[in-house]
């Protein structure tokens, strides 16, 4: 019988166990920090796609301003040679100053295009600017739930490692064979492998047991294995 007790007490450590461990893989700051890396997550992809977005920009704005460079050289050219006094055929200074005109012409609309380049790139750096200030804001909420969550679970496995040390000086009064027919019921049981019969009831899965088992239970001598009927855990009666 006092076998039968101190199982109980074993079950009540190993409960206390089972909720000590679930209340540690289910702290409320381990869903905020996976959500946290989510948002992280997001902003990230949106920070690269903003950043291709906003290279491309630059890759044409550089290309635009290197066509603008090579026209002005060339315009250079043409006014050089136009005023240069090598060239003294009004027909061919006339060309030249049709030349010149139509550079600067090309010259004007592709600075015209640097500029709608440079007016692309304004939203764009703002909203990286955005971007990267609630990046910050992230790192920093996770710095700061990491630490509760570090704090909660250092809490909890202080309580593990004292719940442990009775719930293993309980182990230790069973009887080996007993101990060993405990854990397996246990493990096939959903955690609970002996309860007490409260009256007509099994105190595991709170059926009640049938008269004829209730009446050879009765019988049975204190320290006798008893199993429930209905779930099949040890009943301590």
């Amino acid at each position: 019988m006092a076998s039968l007790e101190q199982l109980l007490v074993l079950q009540e450590h190993d409960t206390a166990v089972d909720q000590l461990e679930h209340r540690r893989s289910t702290l409320p700051e381990r869903t905020e920090l996976e959500e946290l890396w989510r948002e992280v997550g997001s902003v990230e992809a949106e920070q690269d796609a903003t950043r291709a977005e906003r290279d491309e920009v630059a890759r044409t704005q550089k290309r635009l301003e290197d066509e603008v460079a090579t026209v002005e050289d060339r315009a250079a050219s043409v006014h050089q040679t136009l005023y240069g006094g090598t060239v003294t055929s009004p027909r061919e200074l006339q060309a030249l100053q049709d030349d010149e005109a139509a550079l600067k012409r090309h010259q004007s609309a592709i600075e015209d295009k640097v500029i709608e380049q440079m007016e692309l790139a304004v939203p764009l750096d703002e909203r990286l600017g955005a971007l990267d200030e609630r990046h910050a804001n992230l790192a920093r909420q996770i710095d700061e739930v990491a630490a509760r969550l570090s704090a909660a679970e250092v809490a909890i496995d202080d309580e593990l490692a004292a719940t442990r040390a009775a719930r293993d000086a309980a182990a230790a009064a069973v009887a080996p064979d007993l101990l060993e027919r405990y854990e397996t019921l246990r493990h096939d049981l959903g955690g609970v492998a002996v309860a007490r019969l409260v009256g007509t009831n099994c105190g595991g899965c709170h059926l009640t047991l049938s008269a004829v088992e209730l009446d050879r239970i009765r019988h049975e001598p204190g320290d006798a294995i008893v199993l429930c009927e209905e779930c099949g855990r040890l009943l301590v009666h």
